[in-house]
């Protein structure tokens, strides 16, 4: 069965086109014109993934972003104009796993979605290589089966992308991985201008694992370098 995709535009016009474009590539489209329809496609587990605009009328595009991730953990792309880089770096701290300016690039919009539904698929295969014993590091636990983190024993709720970046992170303790990297290795795609929303994916898994995330005992920055995770007994 072909992936479900949800698109959420308030232009009818924009739903159409990049509707027609997945449609091209195989997926299955359902369409939305605000917020509050979002939210009810978006709890049928048939959907996969999101593409949601940010100006919406009734409920904008962020807001429900952040209703629709209490209840499920799917990829979510925010499609932000490109004078709207406060757009995507909010949508990227509240939540989303990626974005794509307006007007999009057809090829760009379908890579990142692929992209995005690969690494999600990806998550659920516990049988990948290197999997199969707990990481323990300080406070916290990670189970590379069920792709799970605890701190002092409490779940943490990851989105797939912070999954992904704290599966590298925890599997590799003390090596520092400079901010190309680890977009290239978690997003699968070519590092270009990928500081800032590297940085806002680790400011958010900060904010949900330190006990004081501007003073962080678990990933450090290491100036001029990039990331890495500490390692405590």
């Amino acid at each position: 069965m072909n992936e479900c995709i949800l698109v959420v535009d308030d232009d009818p016009e924009i739903v159409g086109a990049i509707a027609i474009t997945l449609e091209r590539e195989g997926y299955q489209v359902r369409r939305a014109y605000n917020g509050l329809e979002a939210l009810d496609h978006a709890l049928d587990p048939a959907v996969r993934l999101i593409l949601i605009d940010v100006m919406m009328p009734k409920l904008d595009g962020l807001s429900a972003l952040i209703r629709i991730r209490e209840k499920r953990n799917l990829p979510i792309i925010v499609l932000s104009a490109k004078s709207e880089d406060t757009d995507k770096v909010l949508g990227l701290s509240m939540g989303a796993d990626d974005y794509v300016t307006k007007p999009y690039n057809p090829q760009e919009l379908t890579a990142r979605v692929r992209s995005q539904l690969r690494r999600y698929t990806s998550l659920g295969d516990i049988h990948a290589e290197g999997r199969g014993r707990l990481i323990v590091n300080g406070r916290l636990t990670y189970d590379p089966d069920s792709l799970t983190l605890r701190a002092d024993g409490d779940p943490v709720r990851l989105t797939p992308t912070e999954t992904r970046i704290v599966d590298l992170l925890m599997r590799n303790p003390g090596r520092i991985f400079p901010a190309e990297e680890l977009y290239r290795r978690v997003w699968n795609e070519d590092a270009y201008a990928c500081e800032n929303t590297v940085m806002v994916h680790i400011r958010r898994i900060r904010e949900k694992i330190e006990l004081n995330p501007k003073e962080p005992d678990y990933i450090k920055v290491v100036w001029g370098i990039g990331y890495k995770m500490e390692q405590h007994g």
